[in-house]
């Protein structure tokens, strides 16, 4: 389980990174917040 929320997460950041890079700024900002809530190095939200 911890694998997969990894994988989420660096998803997620890259997804937002991307985002910021088509000056989507608020969404990308979203979604690199959520990449890191969700992963196992930050809070998780899943434990």
């Amino acid at each position: 389980m911890s694998t997969l929320l990894w994988i989420l997460a660096v998803i997620l950041v890259v997804a937002g990174v991307l985002a910021l890079f088509r000056r989507q700024i608020l969404w990308g900002v979203v979604l690199i917040i959520v990449g890191l809530l969700v992963g196992p190095g930050g809070v998780s939200i899943f434990s």
